[in-house]
């Protein structure tokens, strides 16, 4: 894309045009520029649009009212590169994503690219441009744009139709184009960027090792920090650190002068947020058994540990033959329910195995082969320098 103009969008009646314009648009680039250093949810800066001719720098801080243009992105194709960040931010303020987007990080993975090819990097693979990436820790609340920091914002989105193009021709001549189209569709699922409580609190040091009961006091105390780091909009861990919470949890104080036990929730902490902390932990003894949350499974155990460590080494194989990152492939979750499960059948295999149709086309018949004992692994090569492992059919 040749930017022939650059439009700023600082009002009511811009954002309109704007919206408008989308809406007529079968696709546009766009990437945001955003703080959360020191906030519980990431504070939107900036908004860059591409068009096919042109770039519009939308100012958040400038527009009481952005409903509008989320609504607008539902009506055409979202291209960008690494959306997540992007996306979620979108899932947070205006509770709604785009339904179609292409993300070029996502479709440079299928070609051989690896999963964290950067911007910079994947323009001048494809487009022969250098980047100049001077502003990546740029204060983006700053008013007015600096000449760099304009240069910047434009250059972050100006060649993400040109990159879709020239990644979609790639993939069609692979055939893994609707591989990575299925990627992206996920990326457009908000249930992904939800809180997960259990995930919440599962991060929390020790977590593991605790009884049912005290998972269910933590379970409390952690919904207690969330919605107080949500209220005054700071980060987690302004709030209560986590080896803290954790630390509470085994604890299990009935009075706010048992708190005083830990030495890194000192007295004004103490003060603010005693009660609540004790009400919390209330609400957690008094959780029926049955309703408490499940614990967390158990380490694997050498022997099925091992056998990770072989169904991971087939997986990289299979990646490598294809020119695909092992991770795409097949997470390492997958292969622990394997391992945990012990599937008898072919069917039950995939059903533990829980992978997308394009998954499974590479990796099902022959980890089920070997797994079942229908075929075998060696290496070969090793006594000359050059190991290489063969999956034998």
């Amino acid at each position: 894309m040749a930017t022939q103009m650059v439009e700023m969008v600082t009002d009511a009646r811009a954002l309109e045009l704007l919206c408008e314009r989308i809406r007529a648009c079968a696709r546009i680039g766009v990437d945001t520029e955003f703080h959360n250093e020191r906030t519980y949810t990431a504070r939107l800066m900036v908004i860059q649009i591409a068009f096919e001719d042109g770039c519009a720098i939308v100012d958040p801080l400038a527009l009481a009212d952005l409903t509008p243009l989320a609504e607008a992105l539902s009506h055409t194709t979202v291209v960008g590169h690494a959306l997540t960040s992007d996306l979620k931010i979108f899932a947070d303020r205006f509770d709604r994503v785009p339904g179609d987007v292409f993300d070029c990080q996502v479709a440079a993975s299928f070609l051989g690219y690896g999963m964290a090819i950067s911007l910079a990097d994947l323009v001048r693979d494809l487009c022969g441009v250098r980047l100049k990436k001077s502003q990546t820790v740029s204060d983006w609340s700053a008013r007015p744009f600096s000449d760099r920091q304009l240069e910047y914002l434009i250059d972050d989105v100006a060649h993400l139709l040109d990159m879709q193009d020239m990644l979609s021709e790639r993939l069609h001549q692979k055939g893994r184009y609707e591989w990575a189209i299925e990627e992206c569709r996920c990326l457009t699922e908000i249930e992904r960027y939800r809180t997960d409580e259990r995930r919440m609190y599962g991060r929390i040091p020790g977590a593991n090792r605790m009884s049912r009961r005290e998972l269910g006091i933590l379970s409390e105390i952690v919904k207690v920090r969330d919605r107080i780091a949500r209220e005054r909009d700071l980060p987690l861990k302004y709030i209560l650190a986590d080896d803290v919470v954790g630390g509470i949890a085994s604890l299990r104080p009935h009075r706010v002068e048992d708190l005083a036990q830990l030495r890194r929730l000192d007295a004004g902490s103490r003060r603010a947020l005693g009660q609540q902390i004790i009400e919390a932990v209330k609400r957690g003894e008094a959780i029926p058994d049955e309703d408490l949350p499940a614990k967390f499974s158990r380490p694997l155990g050498n022997a099925r540990e091992t056998l990770v460590s072989l169904m991971s080494v087939v997986v990289g194989e299979i990646a490598r033959e294809n020119d695909l990152p092992a991770s795409l492939l097949a997470p390492r979750a997958a292969l622990e329910r394997l391992a945990r499960e012990v599937p008898a059948g072919r069917e039950q295999f995939e059903r533990v195995l829980e992978l997308s149709p394009w998954r499974m086309q590479l990796l099902g018949e022959r980890l089920w082969r070997l797994l079942s004992g229908a075929s075998a692994m060696r290496i070969e090569g090793y006594a000359t320098g050059d190991p290489r492992i063969i999956l034998e059919s």
